[in-house]
């Protein structure tokens, strides 16, 4: 089964960084994507970054370009992302995902998710 192993949460505060990781077990990176959204309290998951691994092509939710980087290893089958400039509208639990394939048009509908890890960003 694949797995998908999110970690690197934490508390931060506004204007600081934090990078997020995720290992994935029984997954292929070559030709498939991998990405990351989040959900914050009461509110729905919305996707914030996908790369697709074969060539690099990247994608972000319009309000974390320029702060958050989505990378991968493909050696170590983890996809990274690093997040610069908290802001406190960026506390959620963070998921990662994987696609069989490019990445997802809407940013949501992964083949495989796996469980959160908490970020909060204090004002």
């Amino acid at each position: 089964d694949v797995q998908l192993q999110a970690s690197g949460g934490g508390l931060v505060q506004a204007g600081g960084s934090l990078m997020l990781s995720c290992a994935a077990s029984e997954f292929t990176f070559g030709d498939n994507a991998m990405g990351w959204y989040r959900q914050a309290p009461g509110q729905g998951q919305e996707p914030v970054a996908c790369i697709t691994v074969t060539d690099g092509a990247t994608y972000y939710r319009r309000s974390v370009k320029g702060r958050f980087t989505i990378s991968s290893d493909i050696a170590k089958n983890t996809v990274y992302l690093q997040m610069n400039n908290l802001t406190p509208e960026d506390t959620a639990d963070y998921y990662c995902a994987a696609e069989i394939g490019p990445c997802p048009s809407d940013g949501l509908w992964y083949d495989y998710k796996g469980r959160g890890t908490q970020v909060t960003v204090s004002s």
